[in-house]
């Protein structure tokens, strides 16, 4: 009788992970895309804004989905603790995981042009490392 309850309690730390995740996720893709599109359109990066928009839309979900599957995973495991860290864990990876998507896609090595030395706009803070 008593591991029932236990079971139920772990389950509902991993739903409430997704329900966080899924939540969190949204502006987290949204805020990636567009500050990747304003990179791509600083350092004038792409075929067009077409084609950029639409890989672009292609990827979002994508940042979504990790964003979660990192939530569930998060708030699963630390959440049985202590549900305050693992909140406090989930939004630095939710950072984390902006930051990277951002310098890895928007601000691409291999990509060379004389608009933006490094492919690092003008208007990227200096305190960010890229």
């Amino acid at each position: 009788m008593e591991t029932v309850p236990e079971v139920r309690k772990a389950s509902g730390l991993w739903s409430a992970g997704f329900r966080m995740g899924a939540l969190l996720g949204i502006p987290t893709s949204l805020i990636a895309i567009f500050v990747v599109g304003r990179i791509w359109t600083s350092c004038d990066v792409g075929v067009n804004a077409s084609a950029n928009s639409l890989f672009l839309l292609f990827v979002a979900p994508f940042i979504w989905i990790a964003g979660t599957v990192a939530w569930v995973l998060l708030y699963g495991a630390i959440g049985r603790f202590r549900r305050g860290a693992a909140v406090a864990v989930g939004t630095v990876f939710n950072l984390w995981l902006l930051w990277f998507v951002v310098t890895g896609v928007g601000a691409m090595g291999s990509y060379p042009y004389a608009v933006c030395p490094g492919n690092v706009p003008p208007w990227w803070p200096g305190f960010i490392p890229s």
